[in-house]
């Protein structure tokens, strides 16, 4: 901020110089949630010393209920987009002066439910339909015979998720079913909300904002105190504002293939420069890509549709060529519903028609083909600006990281599968697997951000036991673990669960892991090759065959940690450790369950699965 503009103040509000460096240091490493609340823990003060009954705070989890009526935000999030949305709302409530708290519903004591007035419901849905595991317990509690009645409650609930899945926000239609059955009353409809759920969630927030505000608004918080604008922040300040929205241009350092040529998979180590960025990412963390599409395979879409690559067309009020649009703004590689849906419109044919009537069959057909496939069975010519309108934008890729700054410094390191099939007679590649792994070069420029997960943490204590369950590429986060671990010189022991198709061609960062083995940094591997031997054998048959001494881990207080595979492999290891828990602790079946609640809740039982 400029010495005239701090003039221009006045001289009874303007700060010293002093005062506006403690200023301009703090405020760019908060969040807007927590801007947000000291804007109105501010306002409160000032209120306070002129003599105005102050403004109070945002009641936080764990005070006392006040008598004055607020709204609670309960957020269910698996990658973090819903948390992300939660914690805007939260600050959108502060600045229209409406008290609100934000609770994770894995911190959320169900039986405050009743004694609510209003609450908002933010959630996603993963796999097949499954809740969160922030959100399980809640989800679980609402469809029992032990969930209250809610007449005197308003709500609205908002879902993320995946229309390319057949079970499209089923979260949060459950929520939403269950919250009116116990009698409570919406604020507004549900919004179910897509992968590009920007200006959806907008909306939605809107209108429960609206609807709210009259009866929620605190009158001590009508008196609003604007907050000085305090200048453009420097560039090692902004550099901590890196996000989805404004992703940091980093370079790439390295892809190297780490399966063998016989292999059925290809695997790869790619490095990530981060110099010069400051850029901060704990062990947990996911590294979030925006990717670009093939420029062969939207040269081909484009000449299928009889479009010229440089007819302009404009998306959110950016004007460029389609071809550039097609490359790095719209979604290629996945098909889904709305697009099928618009896209008949445009073919006109009879078996494309018939198919769109059909759900399930169209989920199928959608599924087992890209964009580019639809195009080719059904073609049609196309005009540029309707073709980009039908087509969803492009949302960045979310891997999980496989390093710790402890040892890497300013690199970051991901484990990609390249996603590469044969189909319909073409060669396929995955968006993000394919540019990461073949068509950005050394050096080449990927925007890149840092997603925290707060859910896939070490333990605080370096004493503690950890058992790490990674097959495939869910082996990324326990190799920054054990960097962690070997950084901190942990005296906590370490079991390693890992399984791919064979030994001599998959066994993924094989020299580290026997090095970590060597150095005493990991304690026990147990490997599951499922093509090594006639009978496949995979990680939760080792579980098993471990069982005794998993359980005793368990019960000296390890925590238990699995990525990978939602759909599957994490179903299969959980059935396990049910199993183990009812031989090993003598406990019932439901019993074993409540045990594994108990470590999800106590955060010994995490899980990062996609």
């Amino acid at each position: 901020m400029s010495l005239n503009t701090q003039q221009n103040l006045g001289s009874t509000t303007a700060l010293s110089d002093t005062q506006w460096a403690q200023l301009n240091q703090l405020t760019p490493t908060l969040t807007p949630a927590q801007l947000g609340w000291l804007s109105g823990y501010l306002a409160g003060l000032a209120q306070t010393q002129t003599g105005v009954s102050a403004a109070q705070p945002s009641p936080m989890v764990g005070d006392a209920v006040s008598p004055e009526k607020f709204i609670t935000i309960l957020y269910g999030s698996q990658t973090g987009n819903a948390k992300a949305l939660a914690q805007g709302y939260k600050a959108k409530l502060d600045a229209a002066g409406i008290s609100a708290k934000l609770v994770n519903m894995a911190d959320y004591k169900v039986k405050q439910l009743k004694n609510e007035s209003h609450i908002v419901v933010i959630v996603s849905t993963h796999g097949e339909g499954d809740a969160p595991d922030d959100a399980v317990e809640l989800h679980d509690f609402l469809s029992s015979k032990k969930a209250p009645k809610l007449p005197n409650l308003s709500f609205s609930v908002l879902g993320l998720g995946d229309s390319s899945y057949e079970f499209f926000c089923q979260t949060a239609k459950d929520f939403d079913k269950k919250l009116e059955e116990l009698g409570a009353k919406r604020i507004v409809d549900r919004a179910d909300c897509d992968v590009d759920y920007d200006d959806a969630a907008n909306t939605w927030s809107q209108k429960v904002l609206d609807k709210v505000q009259d009866e929620l608004k605190a009158k001590s918080n009508s008196h609003v105190v604007s907050m000085p604008h305090v200048g453009k922040p420097s560039l090692s300040v902004a550099a901590a504002q890196y996000s989805k929205k404004n992703p940091y241009t980093a370079s790439l350092l390295d892809s190297q293939k780490i399966t063998g040529r016989d292999s059925v998979k290809d695997i790869r180590h790619i490095e990530i420069s981060l110099e010069d960025s400051s850029i901060q990412y704990r062990p947990g963390d996911a590294l979030g890509v925006w990717f670009k599409n093939d420029p062969v395979m939207v040269d081909e879409l484009l000449g299928l549709l009889e479009l010229d690559g440089s007819t302009q067309v404009t998306i959110n009020d950016d004007t460029l060529s389609v071809r550039d649009a097609l490359i790095e703004k719209r979604e290629l590689t996945q098909s889904y519903p709305s697009f099928a849906t618009a896209y008949a419109g445009l073919a006109n044919n009879p078996e494309l028609n018939a198919l769109i009537e059909d759900k399930a069959g169209l989920r199928v057909f959608l599924g087992e083909r890209q964009i580019i496939d639809v195009v080719r069975q059904y073609p049609a010519k196309a005009d540029a600006q309707a073709l980009v309108d039908m087509l969803r934008g492009i949302t960045p890729r979310l891997y999980s990281i496989a390093s710790s700054q402890a040892e890497v410094e300013d690199e970051v390191h991901l484990t990609v599968a390249l996603v590469e099939y044969d189909a319909h007679g073409q060669v396929h590649q995955g968006g993000a697997s394919g540019y990461l792994a073949q068509r950005l070069e050394e050096g080449g420029e990927v925007q890149v951000f840092v997603e925290k997960n707060d859910n896939f943490r070490l333990p605080e204590s370096t004493d503690t036991p950890v058992i790490m369950v990674g097959p495939g590429t869910g082996i990324a986060p326990f190799r920054a673990f054990m960097q962690e671990r070997e950084a901190q010189e942990a005296e906590g022991k370490n079991w390693l669960f890992f399984g791919n198709p064979n030994y001599t061609q998959d066994f993924l960062y094989q020299t580290e892991w026997q090095r970590f083995v060597k150095d005493g940094v990991l304690n026990k591997v147990t490997l599951a090759f499922s093509r090594d031997q006639e009978d496949k054998i995979y990680v939760q048959h080792r579980l098993l065959e471990q069982g005794a001494e998993v359980f005793e881990w368990l019960e000296q207080g390890a925590h238990f940690y699995v990525c990978g595979d939602a759909n599957h492999m994490a179903k299969d290891v959980h059935a396990a450790l049910v199993e183990i828990v009812q031989k090993h602790g003598a406990k019932s079946a439901e019993a074993a369950e409540e045990y594994l609640t108990a470590l999800r809740r106590a955060k010994r039982y995490q899980k990062d699965v996609y």
